[in-house]
């Protein structure tokens, strides 16, 4: 499985950005596909999940009303719709893929099989 990540730079404070995260190797089906990040000195973070087959979206708190997870079957491409971005939302994101991860489980790193190389976002206040 591959997953090439896309889409970030910088955005001043309330501006929006779009994650996109190819992928390729393997039937995604059964899967979930997360965004996380992770900002110096800060262990990773959950930020979205979305079932592939279904579609069932999940957010961190801290995201919720401003960030949207979706996916294209057709291209096998997740995105993460970033709109009223805060200083805080600056770090570098990745995107996963986890087979068997269930929804008590995706928020946790462990979850996930598979990783993008991150792309990094920077929200300038």
């Amino acid at each position: 499985v591959q997953l090439q990540a896309s889409g970030g730079g910088l955005v001043q404070a309330g501006g929006s950005l779009r994650l996109s995260c190819a992928a390729s190797g393997r039937t995604f089906s059964n899967s979930v596909m997360g965004w996380f990040r992770q900002a110096p000195g800060k262990e990773r973070e959950f930020v979205a999940a979305i079932r592939w087959s279904i579609g069932n979206a999940y957010y961190a708190d801290s995201v919720k009303g401003r960030f949207t997870i979706s996916r294209d079957k057709v291209k096998n491409t997740v995105y993460l719709q970033m709109n009223s971005l805060k200083p805080e939302d600056t770090a570098v994101y990745y995107c996963a893929v986890g087979y068997g991860t269930i929804p008590t489980t995706m928020r946790l790193a462990r979850a996930y099989d598979y990783w993008g190389q991150g792309t990094q976002v920077t929200v300038s206040s």
